[in-house]
């Protein structure tokens, strides 16, 4: 069985829906689980301290150790004023699972230019941050599991989609962990992520009220945070407790014939 005793995972947007899911999955297994979270809305604003709070009392009664924070993770002293607290309080930190998100729904020139900020510096910027922030200490120990969060929306086409900027940001973390991925190949360092679909406070159709769980997906955060994980650069997707390795295959190379204009070629190989 998967266990976490004696270490220290960070999971962020812990005050609800898939971070809390996570949260609890971690504390179960013996974590020391530090519960992240600025209270803030689905569309990034407010703050409110007292989710995360509210969380890491919930987990305690259990048995749970736990502690909340609730840096701004909008700005990279947030971030590292996050992961600085963390070490200087454990002295270790083995797991970032970063589930920390903002939405705005809005075509692309509907979305305002504070709207684009906001979006890029939590979905886009924080992720980078947090992950810059853990590297020394992960690199160091020559161990550390980081799990970033995409989006069907990032990774592929969907018709009549109004949520751009909100692909953007997942189609970052998507590039981030493939970088991540590499220069942690050598040091013992695994990057992965999820591609979650549950019916949190983003989700806009109606469900059922054991439909699209955030707990049905959070074996994919526990498996990603293992020690005994063996992957690096791979997206999970989990939804309803199914569980599938997204893989994005090229097509095989096709050399042109020489008999018709290239570019005409080449456009019929795109079907």
């Amino acid at each position: 069985m998967i266990r976490f005793d004696e270490q220290v995972v960070v999971v962020t947007g812990a005050a609800g829906g898939l971070g809390h899911a996570y949260a609890a999955a971690f504390g179960r297994r013996g974590a020391t689980v530090v519960v992240h979270d600025a209270g803030v809305a689905r569309d990034g604003t407010g703050l409110d301290p007292a989710a995360a709070e509210s969380v890491a009392d919930e987990l305690r009664t259990t048995g749970v150790a736990a502690e909340a924070r609730t840096e701004d993770l909008s700005t990279k002293d947030g971030c590292d004023t996050l992961v600085g607290g963390v070490l200087e309080r454990h002295g270790r930190l083995d797991a970032l699972v970063h589930s920390a998100g903002i939405v705005r729904y809005g075509s692309i020139t509907d979305t305002t230019e504070d709207e684009w900020r906001r979006m890029l510096a939590v979905n886009v910027e924080s992720a980078w941050w947090l992950t810059r922030a853990v590297w020394p200490t992960m690199s160091a120990r020559r161990y550390g599991r980081i799990v970033l969060t995409v989006s069907g929306y990032g990774l592929r086409a969907y018709d009549g989609s109004d949520v751009t900027a909100y692909g953007v940001g997942k189609a970052a973390q998507f590039g981030l962990m493939n970088g991540l991925a590499g220069e942690g190949a050598e040091l013992g360092i695994r990057v992965n992520a999820i591609e979650p679909i549950a019916a949190t406070r983003i989700f806009r159709r109606s469900t059922a009220p054991d439909e699209l769980t955030a707990e049905a997906v959070a074996p994919a955060a526990v498996a990603l945070a293992a020690r005994e994980c063996p992957v690096s650069g791979v997206v999970l997707n989990a939804a309803d407790g199914e569980f599938q390795v997204q893989t994005y295959p090229p097509s095989e190379r096709a050399p042109l014939s020489g008999q018709q204009d290239p570019a005409e070629e080449v456009l019929g190989l795109l079907g």
